[in-house]
């Protein structure tokens, strides 16, 4: 007999015999039983990895039908079934059902414990299991399945509406608070202040106050019913109850009123009113002569400043006007708006990650709500946490400072107050009078240098966040000083349009005259207006403004009025007006 093989070892000896010993007890103990056959694996190409003994005598012959032939002991377990063709298997035997009969003679196995060898030959394919197609990574999706990304995001218009240039955009209104975009947390926070505040209110009322659908709040109002934080005081003839505070709810609603005392309209996202500005943003609509036309009705401006308005107003940019003072620069700068529609829609306040601002102002805002139906049944159909107004229009003069331009929290009541740029978007913001305001020229340059340019803010929070919100208006400078006076070139680069509002010609003095008897309802004669300019205003050089027409007509109306006289224009009615008028210019 041959050597075992070196790298076997004389644990492969010990574990021949063994085997071999198993094989015989196991035989006694079936009796003759025959064991289920085992496949053999296929051997094509199989080479043998160690050099073996040659196989005994007794297993060259046919195949033997009954149990395994027991031999003298053969390297590697011995053939289960018939014995297949080639060379003998290799490795550890295989498992075996549990022994039958005496228990198992000898030391504990030796050397390293048997594995299934690595199959040899031309590896046979493992069987594939499909991944699913996320951790399947060289597979492309199924088209059908995949998932697109993200849109941004983006509002719907209420149900049936059309925008128009007036009108651009109207609020749908919500079906839930996920579509709203409302943390429940801060809607039940504002419910129980305004409780506290009114002691008893109905369902229907606690909806109006927080500018919500009834079927939106009742989820939470029967919650807090159920939490005893609420209780029924009574039933209304609408199918609704009066809800008043229990002891638990008081204090709990103390708690939020001590860390805000905002219990308004629900506050809008952020993210939607930043989409609600690019939607009825002023830049990019480009207005016409027309719409300029239409937007000066009613005031006198000469044909040659009106076509460098015009470009100005279209790039929805900033300006300089500049001129002296009564020319009419101010009341530009307030009809600009008008040529780019009419409505937009602001929140009444923004919910800042748990942190409300309020925007709408209705020192600065002209509320201009569309019909929303009377009765119990609201028809409106948009979402009333949205106010519709005019396009804003806000002016600022010489009491602008730098804390009227960022964000302005009352410690008190912990609500936060937009600023001025921020109110004024979609708009137009005049700063009147430029250059002599509380705050110094620069300090208001080094502030709105950059948005000014990029058409976007950075506001700083109370709680220490910094948004960014859009700055998108017309910014207009009205100012009697020279701009190269005020401001260095960086900061006139981004004002691209420098207009002079200059005085009028003789004949359109005379035209203002014309037009102002018609407001301050004088009647017209064109003597007394030929009297004025040649003795008032030719012999001293004074210079003609555009306001000067409307102020002396008032001088004269009220003249008349105390002297309980007819009203009209005389001579001596204008030499009364120019002595009050001109004793110090």
């Amino acid at each position: 007999m041959n050597q075992p093989s070196t790298d076997a070892g004389n644990g492969g000896d010990v574990d021949s015999k063994l085997d071999s010993l198993i094989s015989r007890i196991q035989s006694l103990s079936e009796s003759g039983e025959e064991r289920p056959k085992q496949q053999p694996r296929p051997a094509a190409g199989a080479q043998p990895s160690r050099v073996q003994s040659p196989p005994p005598q007794g297993q060259q012959g046919p195949p033997q039908q009954g149990p395994p032939q027991q031999g003298p002991p053969q390297q590697g377990p011995p053939q289960q079934g018939p014995p297949r063709q080639g060379p003998p298997q290799q490795g550890p035997p295989r498992q075996r059902p549990a022994q039958q009969g005496p228990p198992r003679q000898g030391p504990p196995q030796q050397g390293p414990p048997r594995q299934r060898p690595p199959q040899q030959g031309p590896p046979r394919p493992a069987p594939t299991k499909p991944a699913p197609a996320s951790e399947n990574a060289e597979e492309p999706l199924d088209p059908s399945q995949a998932r697109p990304l993200a849109p941004a995001h983006q509002l719907k218009h209420a149900l049936g509406f059309k925008p128009t240039r007036d009108e651009p955009w109207r609020p749908a209104e919500p079906e839930d608070l996920d579509e709203a975009g409302i943390n429940e947390s801060i809607l039940e926070a504002i419910v129980y202040r305004y409780l506290l505040s009114v002691g008893e209110a109905e369902g229907r009322r606690i909806a109006d106050q927080v500018k919500l659908s009834f079927r939106m709040i009742e989820p939470l109002m029967t919650r807090l019913k159920m939490e005893q934080n609420v209780a029924y005081k009574n039933a209304t003839a609408t199918n609704d109850y009066v809800y008043m505070l229990t002891e638990t709810g008081r204090n709990i609603a103390r708690a939020h009123n001590s860390d805000c005392t905002y219990y308004g309209a629900c506050p809008v996202p952020l993210r939607d009113y930043i989409a609600s500005v690019k939607v009825q943003t002023i830049e990019g609509q480009y207005p016409k002569k027309s719409d300029l036309l239409k937007a000066f009705s009613g005031l006198l401006i000469n044909p040659r400043m009106l076509e460098k308005l015009g470009p100005a107003v279209a790039s929805g940019r900033g300006m300089f006007l500049y001129g002296y003072p009564g020319n009419g620069k101010t009341s530009i700068a307030e009809r600009v708006t008008g040529a780019f529609g009419q409505y937009v829609w602001i929140p009444s306040a923004i919910d800042i990650d748990g942190d409300v601002m309020r925007v709408f102002d209705p020192m600065t805002h002209q509320l201009a709500m569309p019909d929303s139906g009377t009765g119990i049944i609201d028809i409106g159909g948009f979402d009333k946490r949205w106010m519709r107004i005019e396009r804003p229009t806000i002016v600022a003069g010489g009491e602008l400072t730098m804390e009227m331009l960022e964000v302005q929290c009352n410690s008190e009541s912990n609500i936060s107050e937009a600023p001025l740029q921020l109110k004024s978007n979609c708009g137009t913001l005049v700063i009147d009078d430029f250059g002599r305001q509380k705050m110094r020229v620069d300090e208001l340059l080094n502030r709105w240098i950059i948005p000014l340019e990029k058409r976007f803010d950075f506001l700083n929070m109370a709680s220490g966040k910094k948004i960014q919100v859009p700055f998108d208006q017309l910014v207009v400078f009205s100012t009697n000083l020279e701009p190269k006076d005020l401001v260095d070139g960086a900061f006139l680069r981004r004002i691209p349009y420098k207009i002079e509002a200059e005085n009028p010609p003789e004949e359109d003095f005379r035209k203002l005259f014309e037009i102002m008897c018609k407001v301050v309802k004088i009647p017209y004669r064109p003597e007394p207006i030929d009297y004025l300019i040649r003795t008032h205003y030719k012999p001293v050089d004074r210079p003609m403004r555009m306001c000067q027409p409307r102020d002396l007509l008032l001088q004269v109306k009220n003249y008349c009025l105390y002297n309980d006289i007819e009203i009209e224009l005389k001579e001596e009615y204008f030499d009364f007006a120019c002595e009050n008028y001109f004793s110090v210019m």
